[in-house]
Formats: structure tokens, sequence, C-alpha cells
């Protein structure tokens, strides 16, 4: 056992931990989020998120050990402060970086998702993990009710957020940027006139906007967009957010190959 083993948790670095862990104010405050597991720490560093300390159970951890400050914990510490228990053994505190949705510079077929006061961490995590895994080119929030930061986010988008454009501004802004960047708009709003997701042409600059589960896209978005609507032959007439991105994301990968 090593001579500087955490073993309390009234140990001041656990106690600071559990603060960031808990609480998206201190987190902000400091300007760090955290990140557990062996997969979602090498994403964050392979991405050059730079890290300030790590917390490691080596009864757990099989990894190899990253550079920089380490404490190491027990395996009872690690299973109090770790979400997932006692699983992989590694969790790491890093800087946040500002994403300025104006230093964004779109390519001539670039593809956006928007999504708008988004509110649950893992929808928005399971969005990211869809932007990822089929190419598209940004995500952005807008009216913003979670933080991209939040743990359960990074959590459940297996760190593909550390890998991605993302960005949070407001619906003006937005709209500004996506009129001088000649993007085609595509709302998803329920109304007669919306053509089918296939109907639309996403091998140019295109951006698809989806908004809140309960109540859809704002009063805003009504009249700027060409109204877009996935098919579907069930007796449901809406899908989970995140289902309703990732179709998307396919759709946009699909009409790309």
């Amino acid at each position: 056992m090593k001579n500087d083993m955490i073993e309390s948790t009234q140990n001041e670095k656990i106690k600071n931990l559990t603060r960031l862990l808990t609480k998206n104010s201190d987190r902000k405050k400091a300007g760090v989020f955290i990140v557990e597991g062996r997969q979602e720490n090498e994403r964050a560093q392979n991405f050059g998120f730079e890290p300030t300390e790590f917390f490691i159970c080596e009864k757990i951890f099989d990894g190899k050990v990253p550079q920089g400050k380490i404490n190491y914990v027990s395996e009872k510490i690690y299973g109090k402060i770790a979400y997932r228990g006692t699983s992989e053994g590694i969790i790491g505190i890093y800087k946040t970086k500002e994403n300025n949705l104006q230093n964004f510079q779109p390519t001539e077929n670039a593809s956006v998702i928007v999504v708008e006061s988004v509110e649950k961490p893992g929808n928005l995590g399971a969005i990211l993990r869809s932007c990822e895994a089929f190419g598209i080119d940004a995500l952005v929030v807008t009216d913003a009710k979670v933080d991209f930061y939040n743990p359960n986010v990074i959590r459940s988008s297996v760190g593909c957020l550390f890998g991605m454009n993302v960005f949070q501004t407001s619906n003006e802004e937005l709209y500004d940027f996506l009129q001088k960047s000649n993007f085609s708009i595509c709302t998803t709003i329920m109304a007669e006139n919306a053509e089918m997701l296939s109907e639309r042409d996403f091998t140019k600059k295109a951006a698809v906007l989806f908004g809140t589960e309960h109540s859809g896209l704002s009063e805003f978005w009504k009249g700027k967009g060409e109204n877009t609507l996935i098919p579907m032959s069930g007796t449901i007439d809406s899908l989970n957010l995140s289902n309703a991105v990732a179709i998307t994301c396919y759709e946009i990968l699909r009409q790309r190959l």
C-alpha cells in the first residue's frame, strides 16, 4: 500500500472532488470538469484537454498511468466517489475550454445539429455520441438548460464530447450565424407543409433544428426554416429526442457516402 494512499472521505482532496462532482456552480467557478473511466480519460487527453490531477485506485485500474498529478485512493474510497462504483479505477479533473460559435469555420458541405433547451444530461450525451459517430461537423445548444461538462453528459457520451465542435449560444446569434454562413435551415415543426427527411439535400451545407420533447421548437424558429419530419407508420407521432437526432444524423451520413 502506498504511504500517501487516501483512505478517508474526510480528506480535503476527496471533499473538493465531491463538491466538483455534485455542484455545477463549483465546477464553473474553478473552470474544470470531471471525467470518470479509462476510455473517457484517454479521449480527453488525446483531444488536447489539460488535466490538473487524477484519482486512481490501483486495485481496479489496469491501464497506463497518465502523466500528471496522481492521487491514489483505496478501493473503498473509489467506490464512494465514482458514479459507476468500482468500474475502471480512474477519475480525472480537467480544465474547460471556451468554444465560440463565431470561430467555427464550416466547410461547403458542413452539417450542424441544433438542439434547443435540452434539459436531460443523458439525452445530450446520447446526442453527442450520435453526432460523433455519424460525422456531424458541429452540435449547437441554444437556450441551454444543461452544461456540456456535466458529468452525466460526459458519461453518457462515452467521451465523444471531446472530439466534437460543440457550442452554446442564443437563438438570435445562431440564426444570424446560419444565415451569414449560407446554411439551409431545417426545422422539425409538425406542419402540413413539412417534407420527409430523405427529401432534403444534405450533401450541401445544412443545419437541422430540434426542440424539446414536450413542446418542440420555440416560436422564434417558426417561419425561419423548411419544415422537415422523420417518416413514421405507427400510431405515435413523435420520437425521443436523442432517437430523432440519431436517425437524422444517419440520413445525413447516408446521403454523403
